[in-house]
């Protein structure tokens, strides 16, 4: 079975911190067929492990593992040791972060490459592997060096262009933000205020300009065209809406993360898993 089929059309993404073995259950009870650990989880893979041994057939992917924070060949022992326990059931999501968080961020292409050289000398196939990929040096290193990418805060345009650039074979599995509330006025709210701390992300408002967006829609908390582009927000069947069309544009698999990160999640997940047919 390869990994289109292992990760599901529709996965759920959510930090490192709040997922517990409860939650991973009920993820796994509503049909999604993997949980992303968003954030940055560390090298030695424990909170995966975690996940794995209090689930049956969940798939772990790592949302992303951050070069800067996370040793390479520490990670590709801990993989080594995970994959022993649970074959076929993890994959590693790798990104560069972003120069705002991490001070000694520098040539980041350079740095990934270096990275997965270190990956490839200890044995960790390159199809188990996907990269955090929103430019197009980084994107064409998804596609000759890893099984694909995992693009976070795109547009559905941006899955489009990253299948073209791809081609069929490589893995296309985009993040969406998802905020459960019929009300346009208090949805936007929430979804504006998840949105912020991004807008303040070289790497985030390059890749939105990329998209179209211009000056003036990163400016001063984002403007509606921008938060409402990004930031699935309204019913079940919107959201629902919002992750078939990142498949319909290509994209192999959606995750979707649950906004507020301090609600209970399970509303939501359980409304797009009965809209979206899981």
């Amino acid at each position: 079975m390869g990994w289109r089929e292992r990760l599901g059309a529709i996965g759920v993404w959510r930090g490192v911190g709040l997922v517990d073995a409860v939650l991973a259950g009920r993820i796994e009870a509503l049909g999604y067929g993997t949980l992303w650990l968003g954030g940055s989880p560390g090298a030695d893979l424990l909170a995966a492990e975690a996940v794995l041994d209090a689930t049956q057939t969940l798939v772990v992917a790592t949302g992303i593992v951050n070069i800067w924070r996370a040793d390479a060949a520490e990670l590709a022992a801990a993989y080594h040791r995970v994959q022993a326990r649970h074959p076929g059931r993890l994959l590693l999501g790798i990104g560069s972060g972003h120069r705002e968080a991490d001070a000694g961020r520098a040539r980041p292409v350079e740095a990934m490459s270096a990275y997965l050289d270190v990956l490839d000398d200890r044995g960790v196939p390159v199809t188990d592997r996907i990269l955090s990929a929103l430019g197009p040096r980084m994107l064409a290193m998804a596609a000759a060096r890893a099984g694909g990418t995992h693009p976070y805060l795109t547009v559905t345009a941006q899955t489009r262009q990253a299948r073209a650039t791809l081609g069929a074979g490589p893995l296309v599995a985009p993040e969406q933000t998802v905020v459960l509330d019929a009300d346009p006025e208090s949805g936007r709210r929430a979804a504006r205020a998840f949105l912020s701390r991004y807008l303040g992300m070289s790497n985030y408002t390059t890749t939105m300009r990329r998209a179209g967006f211009t000056d003036a829609d990163v400016a001063g908390g984002g403007s509606d065209e921008l938060v409402d582009a990004i930031i699935a927000h309204g019913g079940p069947d919107t959201l629902a809406a919002a992750v078939r069309a990142h498949l319909d544009a290509g994209a192999d698999h959606v995750c979707v993360q649950v906004q507020p990160a301090d609600s209970d999640i399970t509303p939501a997940l359980r409304a797009i898993a009965e809209h979206a047919h899981l």
